[in-house]
């Protein structure tokens, strides 16, 4: 009876772990998918002698762990994807490997990174190409593996003559997306004007873009691989002021900021066209704090600095607009 229920235990335990390789897919690479895969299903054969009770607790200790480290996280899908960088970043340790993301929007990095950093056996790493990079892939693993930085991310040099028919970010992006790879394996696109734009993407994919992309809207062009040394990039051109202000929610702030009135900020919030670190608010209740980023479609960007109250309750706040 015991040995038909470790059977039993590991033959489901296989399934779940096949399972979890595939549903994770868009995380880990391929290379690392296989080996976890085959690692996991060896180590769970050797542990199926245990009861199956004990393996339930076990997963449920991970679980309970990776749920509580998420909880300061508040929007659902951002959420979602941090919970899958965690659980990862637990397997890449325990087994001594080192996995990596795809490229991931600003707020999923920013969440990660932040819970990741205060764990002590796993050591994260975030690349995107250049300091102000927004998307960017995490490598983990345990400290003494993730010694340096891997080579997860190359870069491309898209040229044409732009001079007469300009092409936006826009532009760029759609052409790209439409040979038919995904957003995920796309970083930064840095425009360069008339001469084109310059890309990151994950490297498995350099010989498949030089190849395909041929042309951005009507405009031919070419592609080359170019080392991340030779991106030509511009840290951002910024004004800071300072306001007092009664309150930090958002449409006080926003408002402040871009120069606009509360009541129309209010109406692009019900509109959807406010974001705070990425991320739509739905009320003009948010209240902002250090290092918030806010977007106003149309405006550009805000970034919150320091934060100082006055004698009279008030705010004193240091607002950075990028120009």
């Amino acid at each position: 009876m015991a040995a038909a229920t470790s059977f039993g235990t590991a033959c489901i335990l296989r399934r779940a772990a096949q399972a979890f390789a595939v549903s994770h897919s868009h995380i880990i690479n391929s290379n690392a998918t296989f080996s976890f895969q085959r690692k996991l299903s060896s180590h769970i054969l050797s542990v199926s002698t245990s009861s199956a009770s004990g393996v339930s607790q076990a997963v449920q200790a991970l679980k309970g762990e990776v749920d509580v480290l998420i909880k300061g996280v508040g929007e659902r899908n951002v959420a979602k994807e941090v919970k899958h960088i965690l659980e990862m970043a637990r397997r890449a340790s325990s087994k001594r490997e080192t996995l990596h993301t795809d490229f991931l929007t600003p707020p999923v990095l920013k969440e990660s990174m932040q819970i990741l950093e205060k764990l002590a056996d796993v050591k994260a790493i975030a690349q995107g190409g250049y300091p102000q990079a927004e998307r960017c892939r995490i490598s983990v693993g345990h400290p003494e593996e993730l010694t340096s930085d891997p080579d997860v991310i190359s870069a491309l040099s898209i040229k044409g003559n732009f001079q007469f028919e300009p092409c936006s970010h826009g532009d760029f992006l759609g052409s790209i997306l439409g040979t038919g790879i995904v957003r995920e394996k796309l970083g930064d696109i840095i425009l360069q004007g008339e001469q084109g734009a310059q890309i990151i993407v994950v490297p498995e994919l350099v010989e498949f873009l030089m190849s395909t992309l041929v042309k951005v809207r009507n405009v031919p062009v070419t592609c080359t691989k170019i080392p991340l040394i030779s991106l030509d990039y511009e840290p951002p051109r910024t004004k800071s002021f300072k306001t007092i202000e009664a309150s930090l929610r958002v449409d006080a702030l926003a408002s402040a900021g871009f120069k606009i009135s509360r009541s129309k900020l209010v109406e692009m919030i019900s509109n959807g066209d406010v974001r705070v670190n990425w991320i739509p608010v739905t009320t003009k209740g948010n209240t902002l704090k250090s290092g918030d980023i806010v977007s106003v479609s149309g405006k550009g960007r805000l970034k919150i600095g320091e934060i100082n109250s006055t004698k009279k309750g008030k705010f004193a706040v240091e607002l950075i607009r990028y120009l």
